[in-house]
């Protein structure tokens, strides 16, 4: 990858140490921020529930699948392009615009549930459309948090909780939904979140950006250059790129594999409703990692985030190990906020070391990466249970965390990272 110029990297960020910049987190651009994350994370836990029950019951578990799968799809094919295109217009914008394509989406998909049986082109077209707008609006929300908050951290954490008690409140109000009502309804709430959302988002008047350096600052060019660009910047960055390896490692590894085979396992030796507990645990575990994020401050924050997440060794274990209720449920809360606090550390390390003029195009790299390493092990799981037991695949599992995060804690580029002050 060449350009007419030499490239050399960016000079660090100032880098305050690890002073304390809390001040008032609920102003009134975080409120709006905040309102805008949490209804469209309820709307988007819904989602899963209402693909899986409602498209399942008509299309089956293959249609099912494949509507989901063109939802995925589409949305690791151009997210890249999604950080290009936040960087250009800003985050809001483009935010705005996405939120305003899916409200149009889910709009026509609950009035052909309404209507009866929706074809199912259209089902495979919506989630396609569906998923770029979310390829459009991802990239931008690590850029927003430092411009609606001036701690990071704190606003990280708490987004993490309200993330955490939507993944709890939104399945079980989805599947209600259907029974009481059909699948319109889900989709017609879900609408309304979106559009709650862009309104909250429309309204919210964020902080202005620092100037940008002349080593970051260069964008409207071609589209190829800001691509190029995006991918230099996280080149440069060994501590992200590290990370991202070993998070591709473990979506192939550990998160895709898990909920398929570990759901499989769980209601085969203690039935659905035990499966439904652990799902509910590991929010709550989740809920507790990002309290705990909001208290605890380390100096070194990816250090403090991958010896967390030695802990989410537990829950494959759990699984695998046949273990009791009891031990089953602990593992799922222990995983949960051990996944939490790890994230949290990881969004505010992103936000507070890279560049704004950049943050978007990098925040889009992170997640194509992360995305597709899970999307391979969802595909993968299937054919590696026909080779081995799904306990023995969990077990391999277990493993690669452990070894995920001791390859993390001896990166020194990972494990030196000093938490810093906000970027700008």
């Amino acid at each position: 990858m060449t350009t007419a110029e030499t490239f050399t990297p960016p000079a660090p960020h100032p880098r305050p140490g690890p002073r304390d910049v809390r001040g008032p987190l609920w102003t009134g651009p975080f409120t709006l921020y905040f309102t805008a994350r949490a209804v469209s994370l309820l709307g988007d836990a819904m989602m899963p529930v209402a693909a899986a029950l409602a498209v399942g019951a008509l299309y089956g578990v293959s249609g099912a699948g494949l509507v989901l799968g063109t939802w995925t799809g589409t949305f690791v094919v151009l997210v890249l392009f999604g950080g290009v295109l936040t960087d250009r217009l800003g985050a809001r914008r483009t935010m705005v615009a996405a939120d305003l394509v899916r409200v149009l989406t889910q709009g026509v998909l609950a009035a052909a549930f309404f209507a009866g049986r929706p074809p199912f082109w259209l089902l495979v077209a919506m989630a396609a459309v569906a998923g770029a707008a979310v390829a459009m609006f991802l990239p931008g929300v690590n850029g927003m948090v430092p411009l609606v908050a001036a701690d990071p951290q704190r606003a990280n954490a708490t987004l993490k909780v309200a993330d955490a008690l939507a993944q709890l409140l939104g399945p079980a109000l989805a599947g209600l939904l259907i029974a009481l009502t059909g699948a319109g309804a889900v989709y017609a709430i879900d609408s309304g979140t979106f559009l709650l959302s862009a309104l909250c988002l429309a309204l919210l008047r964020p902080a202005t950006r620092t100037a940008p350096t002349a080593s970051t600052a260069r964008t409207g060019g071609p589209l190829r250059h800001e691509l190029l660009q995006g991918w230099r910047e996280f080149r440069a960055r060994t501590w992200m790129w590290a990370v991202i390896l070993v998070w591709m490692v473990f979506g192939v590894l550990l998160f895709g594999p898990l909920v398929p085979l570990g759901s499989a396992l769980v209601a085969d030796r203690l039935g659905p409703n035990a499966y439904g507990l652990a799902v509910s645990c590991l929010g709550v575990g989740t809920v507790l990692g990002g309290l705990v994020a909001l208290r605890l401050r380390p100096a070194r924050p990816l250090a403090a985030g991958a010896a967390a997440m030695v802990l989410y060794t537990v829950l494959p274990l759990s699984v695998a190990l046949d273990a009791g209720l009891p031990l089953l449920l602990a593992g799922h809360v222990l995983g949960g906020a051990a996944l939490a606090f790890w994230s949290v550390m990881w969004a505010t390390s992103v936000q507070t070391h890279t560049p704004p003029a950049v943050l978007n195009r990098v925040s889009a790299y992170e997640l194509a990466g992360s995305v597709s390493g899970i999307s391979l092990g969802q595909l993968l799981a299937g054919p590696a249970a026909a080779l081995a037991s799904p306990a023995h695949l969990l077990l391999l599992s277990a493993a690669a965390c452990l070894a995920g995060c001791a390859a993390l804690l001896t990166t020194p580029a990972v494990r030196t990272l000093p938490r810093t002050g906000p970027t700008g």
